[in-house]
């Protein structure tokens, strides 16, 4: 199976078009204004109209007010929806869009209970806990105890670079990677060559 590859925290088009050449499957933007990669709807919409076809444009979110969500769904082509913050499910399926939720993985955190609180989720997506910070640490958690099969794709992300990503497919075997932090030259500035990397490198472990 492919593993798939998001590209999170985009800020810039030349950036987002860059990734989608070099292969990857979606992009994420980032709707929490005390992110150093946080994007304002205008902003979005910029990068978003750059993206080729069958390259899927997620809006992420934490805690978001549903006018917000709204207001950035009006401007910008979102395909899906990930939630970062403490969303319920009704909040999730609210907005009539494929959605994410994110799990961060806290000491006792039960992935596969989770999974069955959001069952109408298109997948999971599992961070590293850090208290007081929704995402985007850096930071790598142990992924011996993330559960063989929890019941909803999974989407690994926390801390990965182009130098752990093979060893974390070939140990998780995850329907998908995120990285933001990993292939960046700073904060929303995407490093060509550390993309292309990071793609290599999830493909290379794919195919072993």
């Amino acid at each position: 199976m492919r593993v798939r590859v998001k590209i999170c925290g985009m800020t810039r088009p030349e950036d987002a078009l860059h990734a989608a050449r070099a292969g990857a499957d979606a992009i994420g933007l980032v709707f929490y204004e005390p992110s150093p990669r946080h994007v304002t709807p205008a902003q979005a919409a910029s990068v978003a109209k750059t993206l080729p076809a069958f390259v899927s444009r997620v809006g992420l979110f934490v805690d978001a007010g549903q006018e917000a969500v709204h207001a950035a769904l009006r401007e910008v082509p979102l395909d899906l929806l990930q939630f970062h913050g403490s969303e319920d499910p009704e909040y999730c399926r609210s907005f009539g869009r494929p959605y994410i939720k994110t799990l961060r993985m806290a000491e006792g955190a039960d992935v596969t209970a989770f999974a069955r609180r959001y069952a109408d989720a298109c997948a999971l997506l599992l961070d590293a806990y850090v208290p007081g910070v929704p995402g985007g640490t850096g930071q790598v958690f142990d992924w011996a105890r993330i559960p063989r099969d929890p019941g909803l794709p999974v989407i690994l992300a926390g801390g990965l670079t182009p130098e752990n990503v093979g060893e974390a497919v070939r140990r998780v075997r995850p329907w998908a990677v995120d990285v933001s932090g990993g292939v960046e030259a700073g904060p929303g500035r995407k490093d060509e060559r550390l993309v292309e990397a990071f793609l290599r490198a999830v493909r290379s472990a794919g195919e072993a």
